[in-house]
């Protein structure tokens, strides 16, 4: 396996962690995904909102899982970018029923790869 292929594989695998955290509301699943200095940035009901992942963490974690709620699993990788130690991934979810594009700044640090920072948008209803 490339090098390339090989880092997109581990990429993947991140963003797994990232899907299943969301759906389940399973923090640690999160954690495996994210670096602790993460920010999630983006405008919520035309507010901008930035928030440290522990506080990110603490709203997954308070709210119920879309697994239990019924919600159906809707989530992809839309495309991932690399260069060198960094990456681009977009993806797009369904989540508590408001589809969101996600724009995920990755890092390979200690030859793990981890999301730094997430932006996103999401399509009101």
């Amino acid at each position: 396996m490339t090098n390339k292929a090989n880092d997109i594989e581990m990429i993947q695998q991140t963003i797994q962690f990232y899907f299943d955290g969301l759906y389940h509301s399973d923090v640690e699943r999160l954690k495996k995904a994210f670096h602790p200095s993460s920010q999630v940035i983006g405008f919520f009901e035309g507010n901008l909102a930035i928030q440290p992942l522990e506080g990110f963490l603490e709203f997954i974690k308070a709210t119920p899982a879309p697994s239990e709620s019924g919600e159906e699993y809707d989530m992809k990788i839309v495309s991932i970018d690399i260069t060198g130690n960094e990456a681009a991934v977009k993806v797009e979810d369904l989540y508590l029923g408001l589809r969101f594009t996600d724009y995920l700044s990755l890092l390979r640090i200690e030859n793990n790869w981890v999301i730094v920072n997430k932006v996103y948008y999401y399509e009101s209803k």
